[in-house]
């Protein structure tokens, strides 16, 4: 009886899956014909299974077909196949496969997966106060239905592909027709379809992977965990990249200016949110520049400090026996060292170890001499500033650029400093984010674009999208409010 069984399988597919012990092939008998059903206990959902398929299955005549079958099982999306590649990624991500003892070698094929994750809750990067307290989970499908309900037109189209040999990530890029450039949706499509790699995990991943130059440290995707920032993107002409599993979305093209920008800078009046754009365009400018210029100006250039600051600075380090480039690279290690261990512990032991632990070492480095006063409150006002960008991979960068700086500072005094920032500049004129230069609209000079990039005007100027992403579409619909003539109100005496 086995062996007849087998010469009616001669698929090998089951047989190689029934090494795992998750895996359920088993040969069921009802009243008139032999079935078997094939999957892992592990992906699928029992209820599903117990209360939609198996009731379905005791009520069938003698010689049933699939088609039969397909029809009276009341779960969506059935498919009949004999193709066993298919059959074997359906199966891993959480399908049943049906086969009748009338033909082994078809299999019909319902999704019962059990998914599991977490709830949508709110932003823990990018976290804002008077806008949108959603954020994106690890589940595609929920990712999507989070668009899909801030974009609910025909227009927006989702191609789905899947990468990694061994993990098979599903990947969905986005996009809205006729506002997007063709040739920008054809070069993240065509760069997604060319990887081979075994496991894609996360977005973040993926972007390393996309991105058009790889031995940079800025980040060329913009990845947010925010729908309504992808769905402001998709509008505006971008692309969006979601990936199961991630929490993040990855939007392209992107520029350098919009790494400083919230979605709350359009929630408030536009003088604010021009003010606090351009507050932290400085910040992150001090936080690169500070201690390198306090390490030139004390190492080379003696005659740039005041009279009266002059005397407050020897008297603070008359006690410390390393030269500045020391005592520098000393705090800004030290502060490195709190930020990463209170990342990496849980939530209130990280914050009371951030608090606590850089006033007690900072208090402690000045008390033992081994840095001036001045530099301790240059280089807290610089780890300070470097967390005003919304994007966290930014702020990583901005981190990391303070120390080639510093050890221009050290090396050539000013000129060092000017020299970096020659190469670092020419460095992000080269940069380009799939085809579009990543400086722009400051290099090449797009005057039109400055008035929603460096700054925030009224959204009634904000009527055209911006000219690096190339759009279709240029114009936005956006109607001014009928306003009464001069001087007439609707007070009456």
């Amino acid at each position: 009886m086995q062996k007849k069984n087998k010469q009616q399988d001669p698929s090998s597919v089951f047989e190689a899956m029934s090494h795992s012990s998750d895996f359920t092939n088993e040969l069921a008998q009802s009243e008139a014909y032999q079935y078997r059903m094939s999957y892992f206990r592990s992906l699928i959902n029992g209820n599903l299974l117990h209360e939609q398929i198996l009731p379905a299955m005791k009520h069938l005549h003698e010689h049933p077909t699939l088609e039969e079958l397909k029809e009276i099982i009341p779960i969506d999306q059935g498919v009949i196949t004999s193709d066993n590649e298919k059959v074997k990624e359906s199966l891993h991500r959480g399908c049943i496969a049906i086969r009748l003892e009338t033909d082994w070698d078809k299999a019909l094929l319902f999704p019962i997966a059990d998914k599991k994750g977490r709830q949508i809750s709110q932003p823990e990067i990018e976290f804002g106060i008077i806008s949108s307290q959603e954020a994106f989970v690890e589940l595609l499908d929920t990712n999507l239905n989070l668009i899909r309900q801030r974009l609910p037109t025909p227009d927006l189209k989702v191609v789905e592909r899947t990468v990694g040999t061994l993990s098979q990530t599903k990947i969905a890029v986005l996009y809205i027709e006729h506002i997007a450039n063709p040739d920008n949706i054809d070069t993240v499509v065509q760069r997604i379809e060319d990887i081979d790699y075994d496991q894609i995990l996360d977005a973040n991943y993926l972007a390393q992977i996309l991105y058009d130059e790889s031995n940079t440290i800025f980040p060329l995707f913009l990845n947010t965990e925010r729908p309504d920032r992808v769905s402001s993107g998709l509008a505006e002409g971008k692309i969006a990249v979601l990936v199961d599993g991630s929490p993040h979305t990855l939007l392209a093209p992107t520029i350098l200016l919009e790494y400083f920008s919230t979605m709350e800078d359009y929630n408030t009046a536009w003088i604010t949110a021009s003010s606090l754009r351009l507050l932290r365009i400085f910040a992150v400018v001090f936080s690169i520049f500070a201690t390198p210029l306090y390490v030139a100006i004390l190492t080379f250039h003696y005659e740039l400090i005041p009279k009266d600051l002059l005397e407050t600075i020897v008297s603070s380090r008359y006690l410390v026996p390393f030269p500045p480039i020391v005592e520098a690279l000393f705090l800004e290690i030290s502060i490195e060292l709190l930020r990463e261990a209170g990342s990496r512990l849980p939530a209130k032991v990280g914050q009371t170890l951030g608090i606590v632990g850089g006033i007690v070492i900072g208090q402690a480095a000045v008390a033992a001499g081994l840095t001036s006063n001045i530099l301790l409150i240059i280089v807290a006002l610089s780890a300070l500033a470097s967390f005003v960008t919304p994007i966290y991979k930014m702020g990583n960068t901005i981190r990391l650029l303070r120390f080639p700086f510093l050890f221009a500072a050290q090396a050539w005094g000013a000129l060092g400093i000017a020299l970096m920032g020659s190469f670092l500049l020419t460095h992000l004129m080269k940069l380009t984010s799939i085809g579009q230069p990543y400086l722009q609209p400051i290099y090449p000079l797009r005057l039109a674009d400055l008035k929603g990039s460096l700054v925030r005007l009224p959204l009634r100027f904000l009527n055209k999208r911006p000219q690096n992403l190339r759009v279709q579409n240029k114009t936005i619909h956006r109607s001014k409010p009928k306003v009464g003539k001069k001087g007439k109100n609707d007070f009456y005496e």
